[in-house]
């Protein structure tokens, strides 16, 4: 497997585009959901014109994180060949030919912060950020322990940021930092993930993991739980206003829904025997995703209804 290189001899050329899509993970554009997070809590979900512009700046920047995972196979594809799951992913199996994915790249890349500037300059100048950032934390940021958290969570603020220039509305610092809390106990769930799952060999699969302890992760993991917690019940007892009607404290009904959700999160990350990401888990766990929904019902609720 590791003496794979290049290509794989069931792949054809008419395989290739859909080898690409695999490669920019479809499943994982969920996290762009944060890109409309602005449309909904500045009450403008039910401006067409503003709707239009969220589901185009949401789809640039599933293209653009999609970029941001080809990059990210083509600089790991050897440790890839040797983890249990990722081995299985298009490049690393060598479905996907190495040349084919540069290309792939670059015309994806060219072709979304070219798009991007419709949405306004402000937008592609944080696109732009948004992919500098992976590209930093491919060649050399991952490798640093918790700075690597760190860039994951930055990178879910520039997606608040990008929905929020798209259809130029304002942010407030409260879901700004409650995103940033949440998006880095989210990353630091997964590393310990990781580090249960990999075992001594950890090494070999993620560099940064030789440099992690579970000793340092778990408690680091409970303060980002306790603070995103925290931060978010300030913001329902005494947030500022988002949008015109709408008012913060409404939204107090949330929090057991926040509750859950954290607690859930940390039992996924347990579950090192089975090989995918906690991240991949969740959205597949009825339990996590019944609690989202029961989060968003509400929050439509409060915001559009009351």
């Amino acid at each position: 497997m590791s003496g794979r290189t290049e290509t794989d001899s069931s792949t054809t050329a008419a395989a290739i585009p859909w080898q690409v899509l695999k490669a920019m993970r479809p499943h994982q554009w969920v996290k762009n959901c944060f890109v409309l997070a602005p449309l909904v809590f500045a009450e403008h979900a039910l401006v067409t014109a503003d709707v239009i512009r969220a589901a185009g700046a949401f789809a640039l920047f599933s293209v653009l994180s999609g970029c941001v995972y080809i990059l990210n196979d083509l600089v790991d594809v050897e440790g890839d060949r040797v983890h249990p799951t990722k081995r299985f992913r298009p490049i690393a199996s060598g479905k996907l030919p190495m040349p084919a994915a540069r290309l792939a790249l670059a015309i994806l890349l060219i072709a979304t912060i070219g798009l991007s500037f419709a949405f306004g300059l402000d937008f592609a100048a944080i696109g732009l950020s948004y992919f500098v950032l992976n590209v930093g934390y491919s060649f050399a940021l991952k490798h640093v322990p918790f700075v690597d958290v760190l860039c994951i969570a930055s990178g879910f603020l520039l997606r608040l940021w990008g929905g929020a220039a798209a259809i130029d509305v304002p942010m407030t610092a409260w879901i700004l930092v409650c995103t940033f809390l949440l998006a880095a106990y989210l990353g630091l769930g997964k590393r310990k993930h990781e580090l249960l799952q990999a075992g001594s060999g950890a090494a070999k699969q993620r560099r940064v993991l030789s440099r992690y302890n579970l000793k340092h992760v778990r408690p680091a993991m409970w303060i980002l739980a306790a603070s995103t917690l925290a931060c978010y019940v300030a913001f329902t007892l005494v947030g500022t206003q988002v949008g015109r009607l709408f008012d913060p404290r409404d939204l107090v009904w949330t929090i057991p829904c926040v509750v859950y959700g954290l607690f859930r999160f940390h039992q996924l990350t347990e579950r090192s025997d089975e090989g995918k990401s906690p991240t991949d888990l969740m959205l597949k766990d009825r339990l996590f995703l019944l609690n989202i929904a029961a989060w968003c019902a509400v929050v439509v609720v409060v915001v559009y209804v009351l």
